[in-house]
């Protein structure tokens, strides 16, 4: 099996800050609207009066998402031109800006919805996992921006012994269409993520 580099997100500590999606914007020069990483907020839960006590079960977490450079990839599959491919030498899909004919294919296959349709230069864009960064021995700017530390990567195979093989909290699609490279500590609220934890 290939290397396959991977993010991981540790949910319950992320505060929903957006330093992360702001690094990335600054790092990329994205425009208005653009967003490489997005952080995405989920509410639940309810008050309950015993007698004359109410007592609250209110909960608020926050899931940082980019380009979860998938084991089997939508974008790659639905895009005419090959411009968007897996690199062998460690998963990370990535568009060639020359083959690019801007048909925006990958945008509408993606179930995440990461890539981006940048209408100057009529090109798709998306997360490179910061190659200029990890190839100069430097982390991707997401995660040594996020100041609780909540965002780490590495290689697939070794997150997952150190952290389990989660993939999924509430808000994201099923696993399963693309077998996303990304491992989660789901916060204690999330639902749905407890069968996944091999």
């Amino acid at each position: 099996m290939m290397k396959q580099l991977a993010f991981y997100f540790e949910q319950e500590h992320c505060t929903g800050c957006s330093t992360c999606q702001i690094a990335c914007k600054d790092k990329n020069n994205l425009e208005v609207g653009e967003q490489f990483r997005k952080v995405y907020e989920t509410t639940g839960g309810n008050y309950v009066k015993k007698g004359n006590v109410v007592i609250q079960d209110i909960y608020a977490f926050w899931t940082s998402i980019s380009c979860n450079h998938c084991i089997e990839p939508a974008c790659v599959k639905k895009c005419r031109t090959g411009a968007l491919y897996k690199r062998v030498e460690d998963g990370i899909v990535v568009i060639d800006k020359d083959k690019c004919i801007g048909c925006r294919a990958c945008v509408n296959s993606c179930p995440y919805k990461v890539i981006q349709y940048d209408a100057v230069s009529k090109k798709a864009r998306k997360c490179d996992f910061c190659l200029d960064l990890i190839e100069g021995g430097k982390d991707p700017v997401c995660v040594s921006a996020c100041p609780m530390r909540a965002l780490d990567y590495g290689n697939l195979e070794e997150l997952q012994e150190k952290y389990g093989t989660v993939n999924e909290t509430d808000g994201l699609p099923s696993s399963d269409i693309t077998k996303p490279a990304l491992v989660i500590t789901p916060h204690k609220n999330a639902k749905g993520c407890a069968n996944k934890n091999g």
